[in-house]
């Protein structure tokens, strides 16, 4: 089997703050008016919220170039917010904005979710952030969902940024994960045998009107609803820069170590769904800091120990992608110090301040000129 071309695409959601109250602004429709040229490219779209943008990145053959494409999307985002008197944010949560005085956005029709989930929608006041992996070969794509699924917990432990809710402290690390599991078909998937065995499952829910189209499964990890792409969603969308195109670049470099496992007719174990989502409360919870179970050992060991492991596994493969230098440094540098909810928190145990939070938030997410 031909390796896959393992390109990488990134998808972001961010939001739209006034940088003197540090409240979320409703501002997105006038970045995609009609005479503001500069957002309407396809690689922008709005968000369900009417503070939120979404950017994505094309799929790129190097992390390199990633990294160049989600530079230049935050920039214009920062250009257009910054002419605006705006100021944009990278992370799962806006600290103490309430969901209950954000409004839907006139483009709430291309999602259908308000439609469908009612006051659900209205409260996902929430920001992700998505990996996509290019995978030709379909079979090869329910086969890595299979086996990564095992390793979505750690990747959101590496990401956690939404520590506080609606002014509250939440003792999670990830609320914007504990908020979407609310959402139908969400969370870890199940097993599949085949493609053929997923397609079946998907061809059933659109016959008996579960769904309007493939895109209504938000899984941590599914097949791309339209193009040969196995996409992550598990993550929060990080404030630093270097901190999403590292993650971007730990997945590139798994869906390869999974590949040349199977060359060499090697197997991972496939764990239950239920153990897996065991794990992921842990990473909601705790993130870096806490404590995960490895089943093959049936033991609980610290989330840093595991995240070591995972670089350790996916070490082979960096160099090969060109991605070391984006990738090592960084996560073990997360590993290290923590992940945004870490940073959020010491800020606030030091200014009892959730201004003081948004501030670091916006420095954080902004990028160079």
């Amino acid at each position: 089997m031909e390796r896959p071309s393992l390109t990488v695409g990134i998808e972001e959601e961010y939001q739209l703050v006034d940088p003197d109250s540090r409240e979320l602004v409703s501002y997105i429709t006038q970045f995609f008016a009609p005479d503001r040229q500069s957002m309407t490219h396809r690689e922008f779209k709005p968000g369900l919220e009417s503070s939120q943008s979404q950017v994505a990145t094309r799929l790129s053959r190097t992390l390199e170039e990633a990294y160049e494409q989600l530079y230049q999307l935050r920039r214009t985002v920062q250009q257009q917010a910054e002419a605006n008197g705006l100021a944009f944010i990278a992370a799962g949560t806006h600290p103490f904005t309430s969901w209950v005085e954000e409004e839907i956005t006139a483009f709430k029709r291309v999602y259908g979710s308000d439609e469908d989930m009612q006051v659900l929608a209205w409260k996902l006041l929430t920001f992700g952030m998505r990996i996509h992996i290019g995978i030709e070969d379909r079979e090869f794509i329910i086969d890595t969902m299979n086996v990564l699924r095992y390793l979505l917990p750690h990747l959101l432990a590496l990401s956690t940024s939404s520590p506080f809710w609606q002014g509250r402290r939440t003792g999670l690390k990830s609320y914007r994960s504990a908020l979407f599991q609310d959402f139908p078909r969400t969370g870890i998937p199940t097993h599949f045998s085949s493609w053929d065995d997923y397609e079946m499952m998907v061809k059933t829910l659109l016959e008996t009107n579960c769904i309007s189209d493939r895109s209504k499964i938000w899984w941590d990890i599914r097949p791309h609803p339209y193009f040969d792409v196995l996409e992550f969603r598990v993550f929060d969308v990080v404030p630093r820069l270097e901190e999403a195109i590292a993650l971007a670049g730990l997945v590139q470099a798994l869906v390869a170590w999974h590949w040349d496992m199977r060359q060499k007719n090697m197997t991972f174990r496939v764990y239950r769904r239920d153990l897996i989502v065991e794990n992921k409360w842990r990473a909601i919870r705790q993130g870096v800091e806490g404590l995960l179970i490895d089943w093959g050992k049936e033991a609980e060991v610290p989330m840093r120990h595991l995240g070591e492991e995972i670089l350790e596994l996916v070490d082979p493969y960096l160099d090969d992608l060109g991605s070391r230098s984006y990738v090592e440094p960084i996560v073990r540098r997360i590993l290290e110090e923590g992940t945004s909810a870490e940073r959020q928190l010491r800020v606030y145990e030091e200014t009892n301040s959730l201004n003081a939070v948004v501030d670091l938030l916006i420095a954080e997410s902004r990028v160079s000129d």
